[in-house]
């Protein structure tokens, strides 16, 4: 039945709670596009039928004008509905979700969100992150650090993973699972926002 899987599309818009991503339903959105596809070749199909018989398209109504109605009608509902699931103003915009996580986590995703991605929301991501990359770099301060001036510039912390041998501003220190380390806010915050490592508070 046309329409069908276009309305799961807005059912799972329903179900999302605000701010979280649920992952991308590539199998249910790419039907979709291809039901627009056929719709759109049935009514071309129509109306050159209706040319080739030297009918006015504007005013004949007979059966392929009501049947170029409905494909062009229903090709319209998919459209919106996939426009309405890629940007929800309010409850579901996965592009400004997306856009959160490069304050929030920082340039790499974990795995678990990556999984939720389209590869199309990846790029977007990746394209994302080097555009403010390429701001910083140009202007020369870091827009990714706290807004409130921490009360100390050095916070201690506690490795969860492994994560091997870094390059901290003008020295490298080992970051081993449950090693503690005495850093700068600036230096933690990246790994804290992946989840390698915690503030550890005494």
């Amino acid at each position: 039945m046309y329409g069908r899987r276009a309305s799961q599309l807005l059912k799972e818009i329903d179900s999302s709670e605000a701010g979280q991503l649920a992952p991308f339903n590539s199998d249910t959105f790419d039907q979709v596009i291809r039901e627009c596809n056929e719709h759109n070749a049935q009514f071309q199909s129509l109306i050159r039928k209706m040319v080739e018989q030297n009918l006015d398209i504007e005013t004949t109504r007979n059966e392929d004008h009501y049947g170029a109605a409905i494909h062009h009608l229903s090709l319209l509902r998919n459209k919106r509905c996939l426009m309405l699931k890629a940007l929800h103003p309010t409850r579901y915009n996965r592009a400004e979700v997306i856009q959160s996580f490069r304050w929030k986590i920082g340039p790499v995703l974990p795995h678990d969100i990556q999984e939720k991605l389209h590869f199309s929301e990846k790029e977007y991501f990746k394209n994302h992150s080097a555009a403010i990359k390429s701001y910083i770099s140009e202007m020369d301060i870091d827009l990714t650090v706290d807004m409130v001036p921490p009360k100390d510039p050095y916070i201690q912390v506690r490795v969860l993973e492994d994560i091997g041998e870094v390059s901290l501003g003008d020295h490298s220190v080992s970051l081993t699972k449950n090693s503690l380390h005495f850093l700068r806010r600036t230096d933690a915050e990246q790994f804290i926002s992946q989840g390698l490592m915690e503030e550890f508070l005494e």
